[in-house]
């Protein structure tokens, strides 16, 4: 008998602790999404998605033609050196500002500073190889960027 009462009690409780978990997540789940307070104008939160969108299709860009000019300096090409470096550094800061803007992050101005400068030294750094298909697209994609990031600060003075 005592076996039963202490199955009974022990159930009865794990059932209680069921329902006050659920009652809680369940009040939050009904809550609807709220942007963070940086980018709750639905104009500032297109400027920080188009940026953050840029600076990913940056990265990936600026990571491809590192690769690319590290084939290039493979086959004897040293002068891209520069590039690549430039390129790999660039996807780097571009990584973390889509980040950082897509969250709304308190550091979103900041890096988006850094992102925008990091972009036209590298776009420009590739734009010396206009016949080069890959480092023309590397630099477009670099151009695009900085400019989002730019017309994002735009916005983050509005706050």
């Amino acid at each position: 008998m005592k076996r039963k009462t202490t199955l009974l009690v022990t159930s009865l409780a794990a059932l209680a602790v069921i329902g006050v978990v659920a009652s809680r997540f369940s009040g939050a789940a009904e809550e609807p999404r709220k942007s963070p307070p940086s980018i709750a104008n639905p104009s500032h939160m297109h400027a920080f998605e188009a940026c953050a969108k840029a600076c990913s299709d940056c990265q990936r860009a600026c990571d491809s033609c590192a690769t690319h000019c590290a084939m290039l300096m493979a086959d004897g090409k040293k002068e891209h050196f520069k590039t690549l470096q430039s390129c790999q550094d660039c996807a780097d800061v571009c990584s973390t500002a889509a980040q950082i803007v897509a969250r709304g992050g308190p550091f979103s101005e900041l890096i988006c500073t850094a992102c925008a400068d990091a972009c036209a030294k590298c776009g420009k750094l590739c734009a010396e190889y206009p016949n080069d298909a890959h480092m023309k697209e590397c630099a477009d994609q670099c151009r695009a960027c900085e400019k989002a990031c730019r017309e994002m600060l735009k916005h983050t003075e509005k706050l």
